[in-house]
């Protein structure tokens, strides 16, 4: 327990909502969830994507000297809110996601914060390569799973799974560029799990493809699943595919592993830190269809390679980070974040009243 410390959670107002899950949400709930059964006082601020100024509006209505934990898109959407409030609370800010090229509103604001959370090494490393915080203010609080039950792999192999929200960056339009490539074989079909709102102009487009060659039946857009949902389809699957263009850490591909089902994924930011057993993945270049259709035919033609493949999987069962530990590095990162005397900016030392 904790003491009854108290922390302000500022989060998009989508955290919760059921046709909006995102992988980013989804580690929110779980923090916020983990710090409140380990005895914190998690006070949750929802700030809205509409109107002007809502981060800094909500920023201003907390007490001075606060514990305040922001999830790092709107530190992305408003820096400005953080800079201007980072002397009189005790920002901590949480990074999902790096930009490829940030403001310099950006980097300020998160040189604002007591200390930074990132999801994986390679976010941290971005965020180090960007000069956005001295190193030992950046800590690593990878994304956790649940205990899962193992999935058993059928004969053929044939049922692929991809889970993420469809859009150009998850790269479902590789997958199923690949799966055309494979229109002639009759075992195999494809379940796409997520959701379906975020650019609907591109689930379209993916339709009208897959339409035009008769594999609507093969490849299914089931949108968001949840629950025991979510759970059936991982055990209907032999094979996850994530053909990312851009992941920060790959929070499906540990799932999957958690129940034991093998990955093909790419080999893009930190989705290489999800993978707890090596032998258990294949990793392939982005924006690469001939990488894809090569493993899958490996995959469909080599009982044996499958056979090791599941085996490893089945390992990394075992071998996956906890969502407790999550939870207890960020708890650390806010002890640090209350126990600094000061904060210390590039070329400055400001006090802030304890």
């Amino acid at each position: 327990m904790n003491g009854g410390r108290a922390v302000f959670f500022v989060v998009p107002d989508a955290i919760d909502d059921p046709d909006r899950v995102s992988g980013g949400n989804r580690y929110d709930q779980r923090v916020r969830d983990g710090l409140r059964a380990d005895g914190w006082a998690v006070r949750m601020v929802l700030v809205t994507d509409r109107g002007a100024g809502p981060t800094a509006g909500a920023l201003a209505q907390l007490p001075e000297n606060a514990l305040v934990l922001v999830d790092g898109l709107l530190a992305t959407r408003e820096p400005a809110a953080l800079t201007v409030h980072g002397a009189r609370l005790r920002l901590v800010v949480l990074v999902h996601l790096v930009a490829d090229a940030p403001t310099d509103d950006q980097t300020a604001a998160l040189r604002a914060a007591r200390r930074i959370i990132a999801t994986s090494d390679w976010t941290r490393s971005e965020l180090l390569e960007q000069d956005a915080a001295d190193p030992h203010r950046i800590v690593v609080a990878h994304p956790g799973t649940d205990p899962a039950p193992a999935t058993r792999p059928s004969a053929s192999g044939g049922r692929l799974l991809c889970v993420a929200t469809v859009a150009p960056h998850k790269g479902q339009d590789l997958l199923v560029r690949t799966l055309i490539g494979f229109a002639d074989r009759d075992d195999w079909t494809c379940n796409v799990v997520g959701s379906l709102r975020v650019d609907p102009d591109f689930v379209e487009a993916l339709r009208a493809e897959i339409d035009a060659v008769g594999l609507a039946g093969r490849v299914r857009f089931t949108g968001v699943l949840t629950g025991r949902a979510l759970e059936a389809a991982y055990a209907d699957a032999d094979l996850m595919v994530l053909p990312s263009r851009t992941e920060s850490y790959g929070m499906a591909v540990a799932e999957a592993l958690a129940h034991g089902v093998p990955v093909l994924a790419t080999a893009v930011g930190g989705l290489p830190e999800a993978i707890a057993v090596p032998g258990a993945a294949v990793l392939v270049p982005p924006d690469d269809v001939w990488a894809l259709h090569v493993v899958l035919q490996q995959w469909w033609t080599d009982p044996a390679l499958r056979s090791a493949r599941a085996t490893a999987a089945f390992q990394a069962r075992a071998a996956g980070r906890s969502w407790s530990t999550t939870t207890s590095i960020v708890a650390a990162a806010l002890d640090a974040a209350l126990a600094d005397v000061g904060r210390t900016d590039p070329g400055r030392t400001e006090a802030v009243p304890s």
